[in-house]
């Protein structure tokens, strides 16, 4: 099955309403020439103002978290995924390593934020990935199987259906450091192997996106990989040129 290439920016605790705005007027000059399926995902505060300027184009605003509960309530300073759809989003990230290790969210808390999203209409990009530890103790499959597992356990199939799921080799992300080409193809082949021993066809169709210091120059050759369907972009998402630069290298 062909799938279609995904970006997937993620700006953290960056940004101002002078670069979303920049930021949007550039994408709507490139966004013709790009032909892959494209996300930004802001701060909360910007999400809504990112969506209105990107609404004549096929690229999408997206958040980077969301509340695990569904319905209205007193729980001070969240935002359930009705909020964030509201204001435009269509993607949010769940589960991101910084999410994991900073803030102590554990795999069943990125399930039920996973449901969440789906319950808001939104695609959740769903994160999984080992420190450098634990890749240097050889740990990296056993964990990326003890995610994936709570993934398959956990989520309903509409959920699993819709997701993206996006590989980010910890010891990668923020460092300079990338994955090679072959070991993010080899880690990619290996999450897919571990969706298809629960149903083949979800698997087959399901977008794995790599994220760990990818930029322009080493972007065409990690998108090589046959599993690696895109990208999850940090730092080179926050300029507009880089984040085009990568687009295109999947053309």
């Amino acid at each position: 099955m062909t799938r279609r290439k995904f970006i997937a920016g993620n700006w953290k605790m960056n940004g101002s309403v002078g670069q979303v705005d920049a930021f949007g007027r550039a994408l709507v000059e490139a966004a013709p020439s790009l032909d892959c399926d494209l996300a930004v995902c802001v701060p909360f505060v910007y999400v809504e103002r990112l969506a209105r300027a990107l609404e004549s184009t096929h690229v999408a605003a997206g958040a980077q978290d969301l509340s695990s509960e569904v319905d209205p309530g007193a729980f001070t300073g969240e935002i359930n995924g009705s909020m964030l759809a509201e204001c435009g989003a269509r993607y949010v990230v769940v589960g991101h390593s910084e999410r994991r290790e900073m803030f102590g969210e554990t795999d069943e808390i990125v399930v039920a934020k996973a449901e969440a999203a789906i319950a808001a209409g939104l695609t959740p990009i769903v994160c999984i990935g080992e420190s450098l530890e634990q890749r240097e103790a050889d740990e990296t499959e056993n964990v990326l199987a003890r995610q994936i597992g709570a993934l398959t356990r956990g989520c309903e199939r509409r959920t699993l259906e819709a997701m993206v799921l996006a590989y980010e080799p910890i010891w990668a992300i923020g460092t300079g450091r990338s994955a090679t080409p072959e070991q993010a193809q080899s880690v990619h082949a290996f999450v897919r192997s571990q969706i298809a021993n629960w149903d083949a066809t979800i698997a087959d169709s399901l977008p794995i996106l790599y994220g760990g210091s990818v930029k322009p120059d080493n972007a065409s050759a990690l998108f090589a990989g046959a599993d690696v369907d895109g990208a999850l972009v940090g730092g080179a998402s926050l300029k507009a040129d880089s984040f085009v630069d990568i687009a295109r290298a999947v053309i």
